[in-house]
C-alpha cells in the first residue's frame, strides 16, 4: 500500500490523502519518498488536472520526518542525504509551481515536516481543534526545517516574524495560526474540511504561492532593508550569548534565513539542504535525537515501569507541608484534576502554601491562557488545613516537610493513619536514604521516594526512589501518579544522595573547588555557561542556600560515622564554612552569597570573593571539561552501582534533573559521543591532576574492551 493515495474526482481535482502504511503517523519516511516520486509521475502525464488537495487518513495530519532515518545518518552519507534532500523538495517545489490551486485540509497536529508540507500549500484549511499543533520544533533536536520551512516562513512573515517560530521552535494553537496569516479557514468537521478544500479549488483555477508572484516582497523587507539590517548587525551577537556556541541548529538556522531571503526560491531551497545535511550528520544533532525523542519516548512507554500491573489513578493525594514544594506539588496535582490536602501545622501556614498556586493561576488569568470558571475549579480541589483527619481516604500520601529524619517519621507516622488500605506513603526528600525513612511506615512496601524538583510548575522530571522493600505495586502506582500529573518519572535505586542530588552536588562542588583554587568566580561561571549547563555553579549554590548544603553535609557525615565511614572534608567545604561562618553570606534568601543581590537592581559577583584570588592560570577548556567529566563519570558509578537502572533514566534525569548540557544528549551519552578511549585517557589525566573523583568507573573500561558503547 502506497504512503499517499491518489484519487480524481469528477472535477478533476485529485485528492492526495496521506496514510503511511508502517507507522501510526505519516512521516517523510522512504514509503513517503517513493509514493511521492509516483504521485508526482502521475501529476506529470495529466493535463487534466485542475488542482490538488493534501488531506491525512490518519488522527493527525503529518508528524514530520522520520527520526529514526535522521539519526543513522553519517558525515560519510553526507552527498547522497543531501541530494536525496533536493529530490524530494524538487517534487513539492513542482507540485507548488504547477499554477493550479494546491490545498492542505489539516485534521490535526502538523509538525516539522508536515508542517512544511502543509506550506508548501497555496491554501491552508484547518479543523477547529484545540490539541492540534503546528510549526517546526526541529531545533529542539538539534536540527534545522528540511523541507522548505525556513524559506517559506521567512518569506510569509519576515524574517524577525519568522526568527522566533524557527530558532526556537515554538509550536503554536489553530487560532495563532490563523491570526499570523499560515492558516486561511478553521472548520468544525471533517466534511467540511473537504468540502471547503473543493470548493476553494474550483474558486481559484489559477494559483500560486504569493512569494511566486512577479514584484513580491518579503514583509518587513530583506537583509538589505535598514530596518532589517540594523537587527541582523546585533542579531548573532545575541544568539551566541544564548548559545554559548554550544548549540549549531539556531545559528544554522539564522544563517539559512538570511542567505535564503538575499536570492530566489530555488537556491534559498538548496541553501536550507546544505545546513540540513551539515546538522543531521553532526553529532549533536544525535545526541540530541537519541534523548530527547527514543529516550523521552521510551520513558513516556513505561520503560522504567512494572509489567503486568494494572495502570492506576490517584483521585485525592495529601500533601504534608505546605512550604515551596508542597505548595507546588500541590498546584502540579491539582491542576490535572485530582483532590488535594494540604496540610501545615498551623491553617495559616496551609493557607500561604494554597495562595501559592492562586498566584500561579492568576497569572494565568491575566495572560488568557485560562479562564477563571477553571482556575475557580482548580482552587476548589485544594483543602488547605492544618487537622490530619482531613487525609481521611487519601490515597497517596506526600511528605514535603523540612530534611530530618525525626520530623519525617513524626509526619509519616501521623497521616498513614488516614491512609485508604494499599495506599502510597512517599517522601520528597532530596537526599536521605528512602529505606531508612521507610522504617517509620507501618508498611515499608507501600513506601517510595519522590522527589520533586524546584519549581514545581516549572520542573518536569520526577525522581522516584525504591526503598529496599518498596513493592512493584507501589512502584507502579508511584510511576502512574508522576505520569498522570504530566511530569516526566525516571526510577532510581535507594542510595544517599540518589542519583540527581548526588550528581548536581558534584557540579556544584567543582565549582567551589575551582574557586578554592584562585580562579576568578567569572571565569568559572562562564566555563560552566560554556559547557551547557544553564546556571554557574556559584549562582546555583546561593539558590540552594549554602547553610542547606552545610547542613545537608553534616547530616550525611553523622549517618556515615554511625555506619563506621568517613566523609572526608574538600576545598568545597572550607569555601562553604567560610562564607557563613567568617563572611556572613549564606546565599540568595538572605540576601547575599557569591553574588550581591541589590534591591531593584541586578545580581553580580561579591567582589569579596577576592580573598581566594590566585591569578591561577587554567584554560577555559580544562573547566568544561571538569564540570562534565565530573557528573558524567558519577553518573556512570551510579549505573555501575545500580543505582541507575538503565541509561535512558542517566540520560534524561541527568538533563531535566540537574540541568546537564542537553547539547550533549546526557551524561552517559557524554562519554559514548566523546569516545570511549578518548574519554578513559582524559578521565586519567585529569584523576592525576586533580583527584579520585575523575577515577574512571571498571564500567568503562569494561566497555571500552568490549568494543560497544554503554547502553
Amino acid at each position: 500500500m502506497s504512503a499517499i493515495q491518489y484519487e480524481k474526482n469528477a472535477d478533476n481535482i485529485v485528492i492526495l490523502t496521506l496514510d503511511s502504511p508502517n507507522q501510526s503517523a505519516n512521516t517523510m519516511n522512504a514509503d513517503f519518498r517513493v509514493a511521492l516520486e509516483d504521485i508526482v509521475s502521475r501529476l506529470q502525464a495529466d493535463a487534466e488536472i485542475s488542482g490538488i488537495i493534501f488531506r491525512s487518513a490518519k488522527k493527525t495530519f503529518f508528524a514530520g520526518g522520520d527520526l529514526d532515518e535522521l539519526i543513522e545518518v553519517e558525515p560519510d552519507h553526507a552527498t547522497a542525504f543531501f541530494h536525496m534532500i533536493e529530490e524530494m523538495k524538487a517534487k513539492l517545489r513542482y507540485i507548488e509551481t504547477r499554477g493550479i490551486p494546491v490545498v492542505a485540509a489539516l485534521n490535526g497536529t502538523a509538525l516539522g515536516g508536515g508542517w512544511e508540507l502543509a506550506l508548501c500549500c497555496h491554501h491552508r484549511i484547518a479543523l477547529n481543534d484545540t490539541k492540534a499543533k503546528f510549526g517546526l520544533p526541529e531545533v529542539t533536536l538539534g536540527l534545522l526545517p528540511g523541507g522548505g520551512g525556513i524559506v517559506r516562513m521567512v518569506r510569509l512573515l519576515g524574517l524577525q516574524n519568522a526568527f522566533p517560530l524557527l530558532m526556537e521552535g515554538k509550536q503554536f494553537s489553530v487560532d495563532k495560526a490563523k491570526s499570523l496569516g499560515l492558516i486561511h479557514d478553521i472548520v468544525e468537521t471533517e466534511q467540511e474540511l473537504l468540502d471547503k478544500a473543493i470548493a476553494w479549488v474550483k474558486s481559484n483555477p489559477i494559483s500560486q504561492q504569493p512569494f511566486d508572484v512577479k514584484g513580491y516582497k518579503i514583509p518587513g523587507g530583506d537583509p538589505k532593508t535598514p530596518a532589517v539590517a540594523q537587527v541582523l548587525a546585533i542579531a548573532p551577537a545575541i544568539l551566541c550569548d544564548k548559545t554559548k556556541g554550544c548549540y549549531p541548529a539556531p545559528e544554522a538556522i539564522m544563517a539559512a534565513a538570511v542567505e535564503g531571503a538575499q536570492v530566489d526560491v530555488d537556491t534559498a531551497l538548496t541553501i536550507e539542504s546544505r545546513y540540513f545535511t551539515y546538522l543531521a550528520t553532526s553529532q549533536i544533532s544525535k545526541n540530541m535525537i537519541g534523548t530527547f525523542w527514543h529516550g523521552l519516548n521510551a520513558i513516556k512507554s513505561g520503560a522504567s515501569r512494572p509489567k503486568d500491573i494494572a495502570k492506576w489513578k490517584a483521585r485525592k493525594v495529601g500533601i504534608l507541608g505546605a512550604g515551596m514544594m508542597g505548595a507546588g506539588i500541590a498546584y502540579a496535582t491539582a491542576s490535572k484534576g485530582i483532590q488535594v490536602v494540604l496540610k501545615d501545622v498551623s491553617i495559616e501556614a496551609a493557607e500561604k502554601g494554597k495562595a501559592y498556586s492562586q498566584k500561579l493561576l492568576d497569572k494565568k488569568v491575566s495572560q488568557g491562557r485560562l479562564s477563571a470558571e477553571k482556575r475557580d475549579q482548580v482552587l476548589s480541589l485544594i483543602t488547605a488545613t492544618a487537622a490530619a483527619e482531613d487525609l481521611q481516604g487519601c490515597e497517596l500520601i506526600i511528605e514535603a516537610v523540612f530534611e530530618n529524619p525525626e520530623l519525617k517519621a513524626k509526619v509519616t507516622q501521623e497521616a498513614e493513619n488516614y491512609l485508604i488500605d494499599g495506599g502510597v506513603m512517599a517522601s520528597n526528600t532530596s537526599t536521605l536514604p528512602i529505606t531508612g525513612l521507610a522504617k517509620a511506615s507501618k508498611d515499608e512496601s507501600n513506601f517510595i521516594g519522590l522527589h520533586f524538583f524546584s519549581p514545581v510548575d516549572k520542573m518536569q522530571l520526577v525522581e522516584i526512589i525504591k526503598g529496599k522493600n518498596t513493592s512493584n505495586e507501589t512502584l507502579a502506582k508511584a510511576f502512574d501518579f508522576v505520569q498522570q500529573i504530566a511530569k516526566t518519572p525516571i526510577v532510581v535505586n535507594d542510595s544517599r544522595g540518589f542519583f540527581t542530588s548526588r550528581v548536581f552536588g558534584t557540579f556544584v562542588q567543582e565549582g567551589l573547588r575551582l574557586l578554592a583554587e584562585g580562579v576568578h568566580p567569572a571565569k568559572i561561571e562562564m566555563a560552566a555557561l560554556k559547557a551547557g549547563m544553564p546556571v554557574g555553579p556559584l549562582a546555583i549554590q546561593d539558590e540552594v542556600s549554602l547553610t542547606l548544603s552545610e547542613h545537608v553535609a553534616a547530616e550525611t557525615r553523622k549517618a556515615l560515622q554511625a555506619e563506621g565511614k568517613d566523609l572526608p572534608r574538600s576545598a568545597a567545604d572550607d569555601v562553604i564554612e567560610s562564607m557563613i561562618h567568617q563572611f556572613n553570606r549564606k546565599g540568595k534568601a538572605a540576601g547575599a552569597g557569591f553574588y550581591e543581590y541589590p534591591e531593584g537592581g541586578k545580581k553580580h559577583l561579591w567582589a569579596g570573593l577576592s580573598h581566594w584570588k590566585k591569578d591561577l592560570e587554567i584554560s577555559e577548556q580544562e573547566m568544561i571539561d571538569r564540570f562534565l567529566f565530573v557528573q558524567a563519570l558519577d553518573t556512570l558509578r551510579c549505573y555501575e552501582e545500580g543505582v541507575l537502572e538503565s541509561v535512558v533514566d542517566a540520560n534524561v534525569g541527568s538533563i531535566f534533573g540537574i540541568g546537564f548540557a542537553p547539547w550533549t544528549g546526557g551524561a552517559i551519552q557524554y562519554l559514548n559521543q566523546y569516545g570511549l578511549e578518548k574519554a578513559l585517557f582524559r578521565a586519567n589525566t585529569l584523576e592525576a591532576k586533580y583527584g579520585e573523583r575523575f577515577k574512571a568507573p571498571q564500567l568503562l573500561k569494561d566497555k571500552l574492551h568490549s568494543g560497544e558503547k554503554i547502553s
